[in-house]
């Protein structure tokens, strides 16, 4: 006679939902980013070097990173992966740490068209 052991089920919101994974868990117990909290529209990219241990990143991490490939929000990752904004913000800094991606400055005045020649483009489109 054989003795079958079940192995431990995780909780399931549906089939289509998959297994209940709590924030915490996401984020390896934390509650807060370890440097200043990301904005919600900070822009964000990954700035192209390659992480020192790739095993150490956990899935969500690695989805971040791959999203960020393309400059992106916190906001938009949040609402992308399906993951609560503070567990994105978390994250998120743990990448930054790691220095596999950077924040976006906006452009400074300098780097702005003329406000001359862009009421002078308004101009002409609003004649067509």
């Amino acid at each position: 006679m054989s003795l079958v052991v079940d192995e431990p089920r995780e909780r399931m919101v549906g089939r289509e939902a998959g297994p209940i994974i709590r924030p915490y868990a996401v984020t390896r117990g934390r509650t807060r980013p370890r440097g200043a909290p990301l904005d919600l529209v900070t822009l964000l990219a990954a700035t192209g070097n390659a992480p020192d241990d790739p095993p150490a990143l956990s899935s969500p991490q690695r989805r971040l990173l791959e999203l960020c490939r393309r400059p992106s929000t916190p906001a938009d990752l949040a609402s992308e992966t399906g993951l609560p904004l503070r567990v994105v913000q978390i994250l998120l800094d743990d990448l930054r740490q790691h220095r596999l991606i950077q924040e976006l400055l906006p452009p400074t005045t300098s780097e702005r068209p003329d406000p001359r020649l862009l009421m002078r483009v308004l101009d002409e489109l609003r004649r067509l």
